[in-house]
C-alpha cells in the first residue's frame, strides 16, 4: 500500500470521516495543498453520493484535488489547460472503479464490515494515477 492510500485508509477507517473527506485530507497532507481543516468542511455533505447516491464524494474531492493543483486563478480562463486534466482524472476513476456514482459503485464495493472502503482505495489509486501523470508530462 502506497504512502498515499494508507493516509487515506487511515483518515476513512480510523478516523472515521466519509469518502469525500478522507480523500482530501489524505491528499491534503501528501501532496502539501494547504487546504486549511476549517475549508475541509466543505467536503462532509458530498459522502454517500451527496447522501442522493449520485456522483461519488471521492470523485468530487478527487477533482478538487486536482483542481487545486493545477488552477492557477480562475478555470473558466484556464479551461483549455484545466480541461483535459480534469477529464484524465474523470476517465481514470471511471475506468479504475467502472462507474462515476454511488448508485453504481455500492452495489460492487460496499460491504458491511468495510462500509465504501473498496470504492475509496480505488479511488485513490485512481486519482494518484492521475497525479503521476500530471506530473509526468509537466515534467517533460
Amino acid at each position: 500500500m502506497s504512502e498515499f492510500l494508507e493516509k487515506v485508509r487511515s483518515y476513512y477507517q480510523d478516523e472515521y470521516y466519509n469518502c469525500s473527506e478522507a480523500i482530501i485530507h489524505a491528499a491534503n497532507d501528501h501532496y502539501g495543498l494547504k487546504i486549511t481543516e476549517e475549508d475541509m468542511l466543505m467536503f462532509g455533505g458530498y459522502g454517500g453520493g451527496m447522501y442522493s447516491g449520485i456522483v461519488c464524494g471521492a470523485l468530487v474531492s478527487s477533482i478538487a484535488v486536482i483542481s487545486k493543483m493545477v488552477v492557477k486563478q480562475n478555470a473558466r480562463r484556464e479551461k483549455e489547460t484545466v480541461r483535459p486534466l480534469i477529464q484524465k482524472a474523470v476517465r481514470n476513476f471511471n475506468e479504475t472503479l467502472g462507474g462515476l456514482s454511488c448508485k453504481e459503485l455500492k452495489p460492487k464495493y460496499w460491504t458491511k464490515e468495510l462500509s465504501c472502503w473498496r470504492t475509496v482505495e480505488l479511488a485513490a489509486t485512481a486519482l494518484e494515477k492521475t497525479v503521476e501523470e500530471i506530473r509526468s508530462t509537466t515534467e517533460e
